[in-house]
């Protein structure tokens, strides 16, 4: 799996299905075989992207997720 925002593969685990890029600061969270990213802002809040990536780059391949 890499980051659909910087295409990084600096990515790491930090809940169920949470992931954070270490490369662009963004974290996802996976639902169903797609992604939902998010943009942490200054005061801890989750700001959504969701709306910059078409849904085609927020699906992931089965034979790509991580478990």
């Amino acid at each position: 799996m890499h980051c659909p925002n910087c295409n990084g593969k600096n990515l790491g685990k930090i809940g169920v299905q949470v992931y954070y890029c270490w490369n662009c600061y963004i974290e996802m969270s996976i639902e169903n075989g797609k992604m939902n990213l998010h943009q942490i802002e200054a005061d801890g809040s989750l700001s959504s992207l969701n709306d910059l990536f078409t849904e085609e780059e927020l699906t992931i391949p089965e034979d790509r997720m991580l478990l």
